[in-house]
């Protein structure tokens, strides 16, 4: 077992995507305290926000699979095209999730006024990302993958 755990603490690629989604919550919860003057511990762990850490992490396993196994191998291809669904499903049913969430919340509110029975449904509204979430997030992705090759 002490091997196992040995290896695992050793892997670049695993190190690298660990540090990609730490640093997409990271900079994600500093920006939410920016821009809303508020701390949120929730925006430290939760979904959706800028930059995408769903976009963080597996550009940061991609190039640092790029790095220990090279752009020619299996191994990239497998991590890049997983890249790209994650990317894709983040902007696309992860976003209109959140969309439907705020409607179906807003609704909820709207019967609580006109005096129906309250229910204790509230949904999750960040849960997906724009365009340019998962963009930047991919772009940070990239960087600490490439940070955490050259460190280690």
């Amino acid at each position: 077992m002490h091997i196992f755990w040995n290896q695992i603490s050793n892997n670049i690629i695993l190190i690298a995507a660990a540090w990609g989604w730490i640093s997409a919550q990271i900079l994600k919860t500093i920006l939410y305290v920016v821009v809303n003057k508020e701390f949120v511990l929730e925006r430290l762990f939760g979904d959706g926000g800028m930059p995408s850490s769903h976009s963080a992490t597996v550009m940061a396993t991609v190039t640092a699979v790029a790095n220990v196994c090279g752009g020619q191998s299996p191994e990239f291809a497998i991590a890049l095209i997983f890249a790209i669904i994650v990317m894709h499903d983040a902007m696309g049913v992860r976003r209109e999730t959140g969309k439907q969430a705020i409607a179906i919340n807003n609704m909820m509110e709207y019967f609580e006024e006109l005096g129906k029975q309250p229910t204790d449904v509230q949904l999750k509204e960040f849960v997906g990302h724009t365009p340019s979430q998962v963009v930047i997030g991919a772009i940070l992705g990239v960087i600490v993958g490439i940070v955490v090759c050259a460190i280690l």
